[in-house]
């Protein structure tokens, strides 16, 4: 490939040239692990979920300090940047782990949930852990686990749950790798969220909006007051440009904690974007320096934020946001970054894009981006939803992008029902515009059929409202062309 590959433009229709990122060796890898784990992965898969669900976290660190501490205090052997936020975290994440593994570190990233298999939550060195070491670090705490599980007990306490148990296996894992660092998300909220026994020398917040209230409050200043929980004495603190109430959250813990505080906006932020094939060109003004025409390979303004939070969070691990980062590493960093199930093409005719938005936030977010990453006349919808999710809000944010709605519902007891969503969807967009099909795969075939069946020659579908959804979905198409 010639070194001027990466600035050849394609003409559209309209006579406008967009840039084309990064091609062939360099284009980024595909890390969602098809075709299913081994038995001895399902095993352990099996052992975490017979603990107590992810969804009931218990507001607590004493039990995941206790098994850790059993361990040898493992998460100590390496510095962390801890993220947390209501959207974003998980792209925001994974672009800061990418960068940092560009500059030459070895990396360890704990994301949650997971689209396809369970080792997705633990990347090691931008990869799923491997089979065998990941089962092979499960047996060796296990016994921890057992034995912490009999204290608590003892005490009167729950056993540990299914997050606690996972994150003191991810700890563990990054220690045997080893890692030099370690990029971790936290599950649910921030301060008793079971992550937070790291010592971190960075946290990171993406925009904080409200979304699991039950566990973690009504406001978006109690949220973020919870999330003001991961912010470690005299740390460097990132932020995503915040609502007025959640900002004021981060300064007090900020100030109390002696820590340095950037905020997007203020301290960082994006100064130019370009559209681009497969991405987009962004130009960063990061705490420490300038960057021009960096390829992003991810759609959408929101990516572009997460972007440059992602920018500032490694300046401030690398030089506490007072030395520049190398604009050629940044550039391979940030160009080999992945977020698969976030604004993502899995098919074409008709084109099939995923997104894993599943509150209003996030729709509406992706509402804006989709127009721009993928044009079309007619945008078919796959949509379904959890329970415990704003669904009116959901489709609120989405019914002037999608023309036609086929309501379904997602894996697992969470789900709600497709006959009680489409109630929801028919009184926001009218019965006219909304199909119902409980069945995943006889949904996303009937969305394609619209699609083909529309006036317009663009027409696509759009599978939103899920992660879980759109693992699934993911997993079928990926299916499709392996029987091919």
């Amino acid at each position: 490939m010639s070194e001027h590959d990466d600035e050849i433009g394609d003409e559209t229709p309209d006579g406008i040239e967009i840039p084309v990122g990064p091609v062939g060796d360099q284009a980024p890898a595909d890390t969602v692990p098809y075709g299913g784990d081994d038995d001895d992965v399902k095993r352990v898969e099996a052992a975490l979920y017979a603990r107590i669900g992810e969804q009931a976290p218990e507001h607590r660190l004493s039990a995941t300090r206790r098994a850790v501490e059993l361990l040898g205090d493992p998460h100590l052997s390496y510095p962390v940047i801890h993220l947390t936020g209501t959207n974003g975290k998980t792209s925001t994440a994974r672009m800061a782990e990418s960068i940092v593994r560009a500059h030459g570190l070895r990396t360890g990233l704990m994301t949650s949930p997971h689209l396809v298999s369970i080792r997705e939550r633990i990347v090691i060195d931008g990869a799923p852990i491997q089979p065998d070491r990941f089962v092979e670090n499960w047996d060796d705490i296990a016994p921890i686990l057992e034995m912490t599980d009999q204290e608590l007990t003892a005490k009167g306490e729950l056993p540990l749950t299914f997050f606690e148990a996972l994150t003191v296996l991810a700890l563990a894992c990054f220690a045997e790798a080893p890692v030099d660092v370690a990029v971790i998300e936290v599950g649910m909220g921030g301060e008793w969220d079971s992550t937070n026994v790291v010592q971190s020398q960075v946290a990171v917040f993406t925009p904080i909006a409200i979304d699991h209230a039950k566990q973690l409050g009504s406001t978006v200043a109690e949220i973020a007051r919870t999330k003001s929980g991961i912010i470690k004495p005299a740390s460097s603190v990132v932020s995503s440009a915040q609502a007025p109430e959640a900002l004021a959250e981060l300064q007090r813990a900020a100030e109390l904690t002696e820590s340095t505080l950037a905020v997007e906006g203020e301290a960082f932020r994006v100064v130019d974007v370009t559209p681009a094939v497969g991405g987009q060109l962004i130009t960063v003004q990061g705490v420490a320096g300038r960057y021009d025409d960096l390829f992003l390979p991810l759609f959408g303004r929101h990516q572009a934020d997460n972007a440059a939070v992602a920018i500032a969070a490694v300046e401030a691990f690398l030089g506490r946001g007072s030395q520049p980062l190398d604009e050629d590493v940044l550039s391979e960093g940030l160009a080999g970054a992945t977020s698969p199930g976030r604004l993502q093409p899995i098919a074409q005719d008709p084109t099939v894009v995923v997104d894993a938005a599943h509150n209003p936030h996030g729709a509406r977010a992706l509402a804006e981006a989709l127009p721009v990453a993928f044009p079309s006349g007619h945008v078919v919808g796959v949509v379904a939803i959890l329970g415990d999710k704003d669904a009116r809000g959901f489709v609120r944010a989405l019914k002037d992008t999608v023309a036609t709605f086929v309501v379904t519902q997602p894996p697992g007891e969470r789900a709600l029902d497709a006959d009680a969503f489409a109630r929801v969807v028919v009184d926001e967009v009218g019965e006219d515009r909304v199909v119902v099909e409980p069945s995943l795969a006889a949904a996303l075939q009937e969305a394609r059929d619209l699609a083909d069946d529309a006036e317009a020659d663009d027409a696509m579908v759009l599978v939103a409202g899920s992660i879980v959804m759109v693992g699934r979905v993911m997993d079928l198409v990926h299916a499709e062309g392996e029987a091919k």
